[in-house]
């Protein structure tokens, strides 16, 4: 009985694991209850195994009937490539005889074309020479701004691809395209005319404007100048203008007429010249470069021509008074100082030559300050600014030593600085020192000509009143 169970089992574990190896179909069927899965007795469980066998048996045949089926579809597809593989092999060995005749047919007609162009192929390698030259001249020429950059490249660039190949000859009208894009240029080269364009200025707008060509030379619009950015094809207004010379006289010719002569600075070398002349410093940055003593040399240097105008506003109506005055002794006027001292002596014609010279000079030396005010400080300025351009070039080495000692010799820039220094407070103390130096002799020259005028007339009334007193002692 237990040999017999023992048996029963294992032939059961064995059909469980062939049914759970094979069973497709049961996965998606409905998994019985526990209760009915468990063998009730022997007989049951003998049962189920037999079922599982027949089953299994049965699932067997049907899988090798559908193997059998693939089996002869994979042959079939075998043959049919075969048969495909000899086909394309027929057809590469066709295709190779094909291209061996068509290479030996372009060998003879690449050498009956060259034989046949002889010294055109010279002539062709010159025109697309010339016509790759005329279109970089187009390209950067300011000609092509006005008439349309692509317009007159496209028939180049299609003459000199055809050019370039030997198979392909240009036509008449091709070749005429490079002849007249040249007369184009040289025409337009030497006019002057206007026509409207997008411009980038310089805030960095951009705005459409009239813009004035000078030939192939310059861009000017409402004595504005202009610079044609090749690369980007935009119109850019330049940062900073030249001086108001040439300024001017673009302004003069984008608001001239038709025929009117106008004087204009042309740059022959489109650009370079101008953008070298506005980056010359202008008088404005070379004050700055001074520093802190150009611009207290400059103040000083304002301050003595001020007192200088003042001054010389001030002796000019004395002069003229006292020269009213000489004109009229009698009645002398407190306004000017030859009055005063005249009247110096109507208060003083009794006393004696002596007491009246004594009072004459000492009228006259109370006028001397009054007229002499001023001059003290004018002559100082004079004095001190080309000290301070001194003091200026002595820091400015220093700066310049200093750059060296830090960064050494080896860019120029970086000593540029203390040198401009040095050398641009040393010009404006000298521009400061020399007109307060001849202001001052023109105002001390004036002061001391009424101080002169003062001076004769006091000598005079004295000669006169020694005269009188003379007569008075003959007389008694």
């Amino acid at each position: 009985m237990n040999k017999f169970l023992t048996t029963a089992i294992a032939l059961v574990m064995g059909g469980v694991a062939s049914v759970a190896l094979a069973q497709d179909q049961a996965a998606t069927e409905q998994e019985p209850p526990a209760s009915q899965m468990r063998p009730a007795d022997l007989d049951s469980l003998l049962k189920q195994v037999r079922q599982g066998r027949v089953t299994e048996t049965s699932e067997h045949r049907q899988r090798e009937a559908e193997f059998r089926a693939r089996q002869d579809q994979q042959q079939r597809l075998l043959n049919e490539a075969n048969n495909e593989q000899s086909a394309e092999e027929a057809r590469s060995d066709r295709l190779e005889k094909e291209i061996q005749s068509n290479e030996e047919r372009l060998t003879v007609l690449n050498a009956t074309l060259q034989e046949r162009l002889g010294e055109l192929k010279e002539m062709f390698g010159v025109l697309q020479q010339v016509a790759g030259d005329t279109r970089g001249v187009i390209q950067n020429s300011l000609v092509s701004l006005e008439y349309g950059l692509q317009d007159r490249v496209s028939g180049l660039d299609n003459l000199i691809d055809k050019a370039s190949r030997s198979s392909t000859l240009p036509s008449i009208s091709e070749i005429e395209t490079l002849w007249q894009q040249l007369m184009l240029e040289m025409v337009a080269s030497s006019e002057v005319t206007r026509f409207d364009h997008n411009v980038i200025t310089s805030s960095g707008a951009k705005e459409r404007t009239s813009l004035v060509r000078v030939g192939n030379f310059n861009l000017i619009s409402d004595g504005k100048y202009y610079d044609y950015n090749t690369e980007s094809g935009n119109v850019v207004e330049l940062g900073r203008q030249p001086s108001g010379r040439f300024t001017s006289s673009a302004s003069s010719l984008a608001n001239a007429e038709a025929g009117e002569v106008v004087a204009f600075g042309i740059d022959p070398t489109r650009g370079q010249l101008l953008s070298l002349l506005i980056q010359s410093p202008t008088l404005g940055d070379r004050v700055e470069q001074g520093g802190v003593v150009g611009y207290v040399t400059l103040a000083l240097g304002a301050v003595g021509v001020l007192i200088a105008i003042f001054k010389i506003i001030s002796l000019s109506i004395t002069s003229a008074k006292v020269r009213s005055q000489v004109k009229a002794p009698a009645s002398p006027k407190a306004s000017n100082p030859l009055g005063r001292v005249l009247s110096i002596y109507s208060e003083n014609q009794d006393v004696n030559v002596e007491t009246l010279e004594l009072k004459l000079d000492e009228a006259i030396l109370r006028e001397t300050p009054s007229l002499d005010r001023g001059l003290t400080v004018i002559k100082l300025i004079s004095a001190v600014a080309p000290l301070l351009g001194l003091l200026g070039t002595v820091t400015g080495m220093i700066a310049t030593f200093q750059a060296i000692t830090l960064f050494g010799t080896g860019d120029p820039k970086l000593m540029a600085g203390g040198i401009s220094q040095a050398l641009v407070t040393t010009v404006i103390g000298l521009v400061v020192a020399i007109p307060t130096l001849l202001l001052h002799s023109f105002v001390a020259g004036m002061s001391k000509k009424v101080v002169h005028t003062l001076e004769e007339q006091s000598a005079g009334i004295i000669a006169v009143h020694a005269e009188k007193e003379h007569k008075r002692a003959h007389a008694s």
